[in-house]
């Protein structure tokens, strides 16, 4: 029988949330999902409150890493189907269904669908064109929120807990190698608000930046050889940058390509940040 929404148990994480939290939990309610569960790291802001009013449970984060958080609200969650939503993001009327069509159509384990950031400020232009310029409908190796997972699947095979941000690339990149499971980008949308402030973007980037360094450094003493470190090593200025460029019609390009820069030179700035604060807890 096909899935419909109201097999999909929704889990956000959120801290500090306010922003967006009360339209982010009523779009899932008015998209008919089965079961919304909130997991809070200690909102100060009124989330909480929020949440508490909208949700079907709310549970706590003790705040190790974004990883740990999604694994509470997924052993939480009972549907066939388990969608991770940002507490930013806003699901659009109908694009839940596009999400599950495209899950069974594909005959993948996860999807993913493309966000688009509120507002028509050169930010929000910029963000856009990287989004639509990196995240195209088809078969990906990785896909990051919103995602939409079989959820018996996701129980049994979680997120790594120790990962502060790197979880989605390491959980694909692990289901791909001990379960020969497939991914793909949807064609479906979400919204994303409350993010176009140029602080907002230093902390995508920051966010990125230790991601990056995680990965890189696990990987590196986890056996990578020279060739796959260096495709993580060049993984952002050819996502950030290089892909959106060839992908952009010209005039977008052209006029994306100086926020481009600044995302991508910023994201490698994080990681070498991380990096040196890494290796100087290991001196000592």
């Amino acid at each position: 029988m096909p899935w419909v929404p109201s097999d999909v148990s929704a889990v956000v994480c959120t801290l500090d949330s306010i922003a967006g939290i009360e339209r982010c939990l009523t779009s899932l309610r008015a998209a008919g999902v089965g079961e919304i569960v909130v997991v809070d790291a200690g909102s100060r802001d009124g989330t909480r409150a929020i949440a508490d009013g909208l949700a079907d449970a709310v549970l706590d984060d003790p705040g190790t890493g974004l990883g740990n958080a999604r694994n509470i609200g997924i052993a939480a969650t009972s549907g066939a189907l388990v969608l991770n939503m940002g507490s930013d993001n806003v699901m659009p009327p109908g694009q839940l269904e596009r999400m599950i069509s495209d899950l069974e159509a594909e005959g993948v384990q996860g999807v993913s669908a493309q966000t688009v950031i509120e507002g028509d400020d050169y930010l929000s232009r910029g963000l856009n064109a990287w989004r639509s310029g990196r995240f195209r409908p088809g078969p990906a190796a990785v896909i990051g929120t919103p995602t939409l997972f079989v959820g018996a699947l996701l129980r049994a095979y979680p997120f790594d807990a120790t990962r502060r941000f790197s979880d989605d690339s390491e959980l694909c990149e692990r289901w791909a190698r001990e379960l020969g499971a497939r991914f793909a980008i949807s064609d479906a949308h979400v919204l994303e608000v409350g993010k176009t402030s140029w602080d907002e973007v230093v902390a995508r980037c920051r966010m990125y930046g230790i991601s990056d360094e995680e990965v890189f450094r696990i990987g590196r003493e986890g056996g990578w050889d020279l060739a796959r470190q260096g495709r993580s090593l060049l993984h952002p200025a050819r996502a950030d940058f290089v892909q959106p460029m060839i992908r952009l019609e010209p005039a977008e390009a052209l006029a994306a390509a100086p926020f481009l820069l600044a995302f991508a030179a910023m994201r490698y700035g994080f990681w070498g940040r991380t990096a040196l604060l890494t290796r100087s807890r290991q001196d000592r």
